[in-house]
């Protein structure tokens, strides 16, 4: 009779290396980026939040969904590669000026310079490159409420 000759597999290095790799990328260059982050990077870190009356009521890098004809709207058709760029062209803006014109009775010249006075965007980018200018839609439809109390008096917190 012979005796076949079994291999033995011994899964500790194998099982030490994943419990090492999963301690390593699963939780202390996390926890060390997430570190990093709120110390030297604090606003962006979490979220680059904007608040109406000291309560948090979104994102400056993500697109809000404004629905109501006296705000601003985002982008009609998803020219970014995610679809959640928070930011319009000044045409798209100067586009929706007549329609919230009417929804709200703020003249639409006030809304032109609101819109001029609030472009960002402008100056030189990265490699030198002119950047188009743009209009943040959060930012903006936050400003027509702090400036506008009475027609926007639902969305802080006085009507």
């Amino acid at each position: 009779m012979t005796e076949e000759k079994k291999e033995k597999w011994d899964f500790k290095p194998i099982i030490g290396i994943t419990l090492v790799s999963l301690l390593i990328c699963g939780l202390f260059y996390p926890l060390l980026m997430t570190g990093i982050g709120q110390a030297f990077f604090p606003n962006q870190a979490n979220g680059d939040l904007a608040k109406l009356n000291g309560k948090d009521v979104g994102s400056t890098l993500i697109a809000q969904n404004f629905t109501l004809p006296i705000f601003f709207h985002e982008r009609n058709e998803t020219q970014s590669a995610s679809g959640v760029d928070p930011d319009i062209t000044l045409q798209d803006a100067y586009s929706q000026i007549p329609g919230i014109s009417n929804a709200t009775g703020i003249p639409s010249g006030t809304l032109t310079n609101i819109v001029n006075q609030n472009q960002q965007g402008t100056s030189v980018g990265i490699l030198g490159i002119l950047c188009s200018p743009y209009i943040d839609v959060l930012q903006i439809n936050l400003l027509l409420i702090k400036n506008y109390p009475s027609v926007y008096s639902n969305f802080t917190g006085t009507g």
